[in-house]
């Protein structure tokens, strides 16, 4: 449900225009590397998701690691990509084409070129337009069984807020973080082996940054992260805005340390500390005073039906019909009785695709029907307005945050769980 979520997957898939392997496939028999549950990774797929890594590594100018180590790193994702997918689809998560066609159309306005040219781009760097599309909707997918299965289930209490803001009085706005990591995953149930294997890896990769290895080469040798292509990298955070395992490791440490061997629930972990600077002054926020009205899609009311509900009521109001008497008999929302009034909404208070329509709008304007998690929206957008933080805002910001760390820890740990249930066959030594 956050926007930066959306933003990393539109720059990974972006990076992932692969070379062209059709040479390749040509002289290559295709054969099975790996069973999951009752599916298949190839050889083939296993070869075209490496080709996306070294593109994405050389484009970022980290060196690649030996092949036969990213050649495991891939074929882990591509199982964990899978068993997702596999999920998604028993438990009825679906993409549907307008849906898809919206996101690449998004991916091709944030480069600043039309969908045409997107695409011309896309086939000259030897990726049919097809696949990514495909890739497109699979990360998804990926992206709303996480918000269903995790970001959903994360509860932050008032007390929690209450430690959080004082323990973060002193730094609020003091610094930012610059880091990346390592991550060696560990299986639910593993044994005392198994945890020691991990830790020597964990170990080895502690080492080989200390000895003055390209940090970033290192993670996407040795890191199971799904940031791993990206050299592990977190980018610009506030130590709030960090795990708190690795904000407790990192506010003792210096630019270009790196931490000591790390143990969470999910696994081993090593930091790197990059860069520290000042965070600055706080700037004032722009809020948006919006209505709107939502129809819920069901096993009664499919899509079409809610597109075209909707589609009757922006053409009333338009017609002068009264936007809030509508709402009230028309929208599934608690906020009908108000006329479908959301008061003043700041940055991030609303799921990505909400936001956008929204910030799309001039004050006065109607949005045309808008899809989101809950449904489908009709958006009015009524004033806007910039203020500095009120006391209830920053507790607002508070649980964001404590929910933003909560959620990245509880994704990683329900990784572990879902590999370690996903029957899984390896075959990749079958050569």
């Amino acid at each position: 449900m956050r926007a930066r979520r959306v933003t990393r997957l539109v720059a990974l898939l972006l990076a992932c225009a692969a070379p062209p392997v059709t040479a390749q496939r040509a002289a290559f028999v295709d054969r099975i590397v790996a069973v999951v549950n009752k599916e298949v990774i190839t050889a083939s797929e296993l070869t075209e998701r490496i080709g996306f890594a070294e593109l994405q590594l050389r484009r970022q100018k980290i060196a690649l690691p030996e092949r036969a180590l990213l050649e495991r790193q891939m074929l882990e994702r591509l199982i964990l990509d899978k068993a997702q997918v596999q999920l998604a689809a028993e438990t009825g998560l679906r993409v549907d084409e307008l849906q898809l066609d919206r996101a690449v159309q998004r991916i091709a306005e944030s480069n600043n070129v039309t969908l045409a040219e997107f695409r011309r781009r896309l086939e000259a760097d030897g990726m049919r337009f097809d696949k990514f599309r495909a890739d497109v909707r699979q990360q998804i997918l990926q992206q709303r069984l996480r918000e269903r299965e995790v970001d959903e289930r994360v509860q932050v209490s008032e007390s929690e807020i209450d430690i959080f803001m004082e323990e973060n009085k002193a730094a609020a706005g003091a610094q930012e973080y610059n880091a990346a990591h390592v991550l060696v995953r560990i299986p639910e149930q593993a044994g005392p082996e198994r945890i020691a294997q991990a830790r020597a890896r964990a170990e080895k990769a502690r080492a080989d940054a200390l000895a003055g290895g390209e940090f970033a080469r290192i993670a996407a040798s040795a890191s199971d992260a799904g940031d791993a292509l990206q050299g592990g990298a977190l980018g610009w955070r506030s130590l709030a805005r960090l795990p708190e395992l690795f904000a407790d490791a990192l506010k003792t440490m210096k630019a270009g340390e790196v931490s000591a061997v790390l143990r969470s629930p999910a696994g081993f972990h090593v930091v790197k500390l990059i860069e520290l600077r000042g965070a600055g002054i706080a700037a004032p926020v722009t809020q948006t005073r919006a209505r709107h009205i939502l129809i819920k899609t069901s096993e009664v009311v499919s899509e079409a039906d809610a597109r075209r509900r909707l589609a009757g009521l922006r053409e009333r109001i338009v017609g002068g019909v009264d936007f809030a008497e509508l709402a009230r008999l028309n929208s599934q929302d608690g906020t009908a009785a108000r006329g479908g009034e959301l008061g003043w909404v700041h940055p991030g208070d609303t799921v990505p695709e909400f936001e956008r329509a929204m910030h799309a709008l001039k004050p006065g304007e109607l949005s045309e029907p808008v899809r989101s998690p809950f449904g489908f929206h009709l958006i009015q957008v009524l004033e806007r307005r910039t203020s500095d933080m009120s006391a209830e805002r920053q507790r607002l910001q508070a649980r964001q945050q404590l929910r933003e760390r909560k959620s990245e820890e509880a994704y990683q740990e329900w990784l572990r769980q879902l590999r370690d249930r996903t029957y899984v066959e390896l075959r990749l030594e079958e050569r």
